[in-house]
């Protein structure tokens, strides 16, 4: 049985000062932040806000096949005309996610140095890296379902399913 972790919205308003302030903190700025549907969309649209760097949007959560192959194409023309792109998402989990954003946007010829990372919470043992976190956690050791306040909207038994679905993860 999973332990559900609830995020409050004041620990996400946090997590999103600490994303904002690292990446003013940098000498690389972005020209866009990407939400990643559908956990990173909240995360990014805050982080707009925080930032002042405009927000666009690429889904893989929808489980359509190949749906946002022709944005990342895109995308990555963009990045060889001098954009730079922050992908947003609430969690670093498997690397599952960041490690498909990658070979595609690689696969369309985006820049070098051109794309990052970001995300809220970052699983130190996941196959990907992140370039900025709010907080790191090591899934050898932490179990927990994250549920973050946009999810806290779902019904429990929603909520359950989720986890369910990874039980890797949490197991």
């Amino acid at each position: 049985m999973p332990v559900f972790a609830p995020v409050s919205h004041d620990a996400f308003v946090a997590d999103i000062a600490i994303l904002a302030a690292a990446i003013a903190a940098g000498d690389w700025r972005p020209t866009y932040l990407i939400g990643v549907g559908r956990g990173g969309l909240v995360p990014a649209v805050y982080l707009s806000h925080a930032t002042g760097v405009p927000t666009l949007s690429c889904d893989l959560s929808a489980g359509q096949k190949d749906f946002a192959d022709d944005v990342l194409v895109r995308l990555a023309a963009r990045t060889r005309d001098g954009d730079r792109l922050l992908f947003v998402d609430d969690i670093n989990d498997s690397g599952r996610t960041i490690g498909l954003l990658r070979a595609a946007l690689a696969a369309a010829g985006a820049a070098d140095g051109s794309v990052r990372f970001a995300t809220l919470i970052d699983n130190a043992v996941s196959a990907q890296r992140v370039d900025y976190r709010a907080r790191t956690i090591d899934r050898t050791r932490t179990k927990d379902w994250f549920v973050f306040p946009w999810e806290a909207m779902a019904p429990a038994a929603t909520v359950a399913q989720d986890a369910a679905a990874v039980p890797d993860r949490i197991g």
